[in-house]
């Protein structure tokens, strides 16, 4: 989920008063006329970036794909290249370069440009909409190793490339759809772990090897490999029940990591428990 941080190189992209009119509409998504999450977008502002930006991205890009290239899931890397990512610049959300241009014709998603933290609730109707709130600052060079909050490499570069894969966009899109709906602090907790070990730590069997595909994993050049290579992580096979079971911490490399053999076996069980929660909503609608 988009983060704001305090110490980016460039905060003033997102500091002026659209972006505090932005975020304060976030906050009070929900709220009796706070029902419009477009009021939570703000625009990328692009010229905002600073050269040390650009070389930033740079520096993560080759690092990351020089790894990447034989490690990471080949419905990552397909998406990649259909969305035009490039280690030449920042990549652009509007305008021809965009990756919205071709996210739009490949999927329909597209990543909107947020100022900071979106609370779960406006975070979800944004992909109950097939949009992802996208943090547009980068993370300062001092930090290129390691950064506790998402920031535009995360969200574009980890994200981003599984949204052009039809299978992973229609079940990310349910996933909203169903956390947008869930009001029981059972489903809203095994939810965000459902979200944890997929969308952000996800590992995934392809050409009879694991693979990476989770944003945390794939954007991340310390864990994407302890997570494939260090005998500290426990490699399990998909469940959805169990998954949903198991709880995380987020300040350590993860030790317990769950492994697809599809994402077409993803979908089919977020589908499943989405029918669940929209039927159970549905009969406490009507009591």
């Amino acid at each position: 989920m988009a983060s704001k941080m305090s110490g980016s190189l460039n905060h003033a992209m997102i500091d002026g008063p659209k972006g505090r009119a932005a975020q304060d509409y976030a906050n009070r998504f929900g709220q009796p006329g706070f029902d419009d999450i477009t009021k939570a977008y703000i625009d990328q502002n692009y010229a905002g970036y600073t050269e040390e930006n650009q070389e930033t991205w740079r520096i993560l890009y080759d690092r990351q794909m020089s790894y990447l290239s034989d490690h990471a899931s080949n419905v990552y890397l397909s998406g990649a290249r259909s969305i035009k990512l490039v280690r030449d610049w920042i990549p652009y959300l509007e305008g021809p370069k965009s990756v919205n241009t071709f996210l739009q014709q490949l999927t329909g998603w597209q990543s909107k440009a947020v100022p900071g933290y979106l609370p779960a609730k406006a975070f979800f109707a944004c992909l109950a909409r097939r949009e992802f709130p996208t943090t547009i600052v980068i993370r300062p060079k001092e930090s290129i190793d390691y950064l506790p909050e998402p920031d535009i490499f995360h969200d574009i570069f980890g994200h981003v490339p599984l949204h052009a894969d039809p299978v992973f966009a229609d079940f990310l899109q349910t996933y909203g759809k169903a956390a947008l709906t869930a009001d029981d602090p059972y489903h809203t907790e095994r939810l965000a772990r459902l979200f944890w070990f997929t969308v952000e730590f996800g590992l995934i069997r392809e050409d009879g090897r694991t693979k990476l595909y989770g944003s945390g994993l794939i954007s991340s050049p310390g864990e994407s490999k302890h997570s494939l290579t260090s005998k500290d992580v426990d490699r399990r096979p998909f469940d959805l029940e169990t998954v949903c079971a198991t709880s995380f911490e987020i300040d350590h490399y993860q030790p317990i990591l769950y492994v697809l053999e599809s994402f077409e076996q993803l979908r089919d069980a977020m589908d499943t428990y989405a029918r669940r929660i929209l039927d159970e909503a549905a009969r406490k609608a009507a009591a």
